[in-house]
């Protein structure tokens, strides 16, 4: 074979491996069981997300499915290169590259409206009386920000502590602090927002939910965070597109999220803005 025809085929070859690698699956690790976030039929609206951003980028969606429990979920999954992409994680979380933020959310009170209850603050006097649900990451009832807020005005007593993990062989394991509310196992829940807009809305009693008050406990304690699309810190290429797309999307990501009942704090869903 001459020379030119090797080159030819050498940059036919090329392109086509360009052409394989550009058209390649946006590869998303995600729980296959975390509505309203990802579940394995893709109901969740980080599925319907992750799937507009993969078309803006002309790629389909590809899932490992692992669930989520703890900081070992990252390890063993976008660290060890099983995924190229992470939704829905804090934008200041510390071991990805986080894309600039697709939504910004706050914790809730939620209540059944016939409680008409008016609570709007963590340092209501009424909250000394209620029994108070909240989720909990293990048996340590003060490591989330409502627990610990609780627990930092004493109220030990009024928390009734469910586990953000679940029971992994029931639909939906998160659900059930939502649940709780609705049969009256307790006066009222605080709630990560999305979760407990979603859920909520599939109650058969009506709910009430108000953001939580104030924003940022003492000394430090934030309830409202901005969420973005993690990736690993040296695939700054990948970030940029995602950045691009999030950008140009940006409508119909809010579209989705408000068809979920998700809370959004409006003032921060433009480009570029941190918590």
């Amino acid at each position: 074979m001459c020379s030119a025809s090797r080159l030819l085929l050498f940059a036919a070859g090329a392109v086509l491996s360009l052409a394989t690698l550009q058209a390649a699956d946006l590869r998303v690790c995600a729980d296959p069981n975390n509505l309203p976030f990802s579940n394995r039929q893709q109901q969740g609206f980080d599925n319907q997300i992750a799937k507009l951003i993969a078309a803006e980028l002309g790629k389909g969606v590809t899932y490992v499915w692992a669930p989520e429990r703890g900081e070992s979920f990252v390890r063993k999954t976008l660290l060890a290169k099983r995924c190229d992409v992470l939704m829905g994680i804090p934008s200041a979380y510390p071991k990805a590259l986080a894309s600039e933020p697709y939504y910004r959310s706050t914790y809730v009170f939620l209540w059944r409206r016939d409680r008409n209850l008016q609570v709007r603050s963590l340092n209501d006097p009424a909250l000394h009386r209620l029994r108070i649900g909240v989720h909990v990451v293990s048996d340590d009832v003060s490591n989330l920000p409502p627990a610990q807020a609780l627990a930092n005005r004493g109220m030990f007593r009024n928390m009734v502590s469910y586990s953000i993990y679940g029971d992994l062989s029931k639909p939906n394991p998160p659900a059930a602090l939502i649940d709780a509310v609705a049969r009256g196992n307790v006066d009222l829940a605080i709630a990560w927002g999305p979760l407990a807009g979603f859920f909520a809305q599939r109650e058969a009693a009506p709910m009430a939910m108000v953001p939580v008050s104030p924003q940022v406990d003492r000394p430090f304690l934030p309830f409202t965070f901005s969420i973005s699309i993690g990736v690993r810190p040296t695939d700054k290429d990948l970030l940029k597109s995602i950045n691009s797309a999030l950008e140009h999307r940006r409508s119909e990501i809010r579209k989705i999220l408000l068809s979920y009942g998700v809370p959004l704090l409006d003032a921060d869903l433009r480009a570029g803005s941190r918590p």
